[in-house]
């Protein structure tokens, strides 16, 4: 995966997957030169064998395939350029996937499209509240799709119209949230 808004997609798929009905990314920036990025959601969990090998990419709860390198491939990347990540969760009550990165390091990954992600996941998925929140020096802002459904009244949000109108809102907060970001 070349940026970080695919390593967010890939893990929110995976709280989908395990039945979340609400799935929380949570960015912050501080003025070290550090990102954090919180992904929890409400699924059913892992139990205590699974989160010991959640890092091994040839373990994976799919039946499709044999490997899975998403959270792997994060844990390192995060690694490579002085970060870590960690996973925390509780059978029937859902999972938490913190990981930071210097953002100064040569070899920290772009942002890549978050606010196009955003949005795709939250118009694919209607029934499942999605929650994006920045924190940063430049300010807070957050999204969320119970919130921008309940305020279109009926309205879909695939609609072109308003799909431009949230994608322009998303870019504009991102944009301002990015300011925050030192060397990204």
């Amino acid at each position: 995966m070349k940026d970080l808004s695919l390593h967010i997609l890939d893990i929110i798929q995976n709280s989908i997957r395990a039945g979340a009905s609400c799935v929380e990314v949570k960015m912050t920036a501080d003025e070290n030169g550090f990102i954090f990025i919180g992904i929890s959601d409400d699924g059913k969990g892992m139990d205590a064998e699974q989160i010991s090998r959640v890092k091994d990419p040839f373990f994976t709860t799919r039946t499709t395939r044999k490997v899975g390198l998403g959270i792997s491939l994060l844990s390192q990347k995060a690694e490579q350029c002085g970060g870590e990540l960690f996973v925390n969760s509780d059978l029937g009550i859902g999972t938490e996937v913190d990981v930071s990165f210097r953002t100064d390091h040569p070899d920290c990954p772009p942002l890549g499209d978050i606010p196009g992600c955003a949005w795709m996941l939250m118009a694919s998925n209607p029934d499942i509240r999605i929650i994006f929140s920045f924190i940063g020096a430049t300010g807070n802002f957050n999204w969320d799709s119970r919130q921008i459904v309940d305020t279109l009244e009926g309205m879909p949000i695939t609609d072109g119209l308003i799909r431009e109108s949230i994608l322009d809102w998303f870019i504009s907060d991102f944009s301002i949230f990015k300011k925050s970001i030192r060397e990204l």
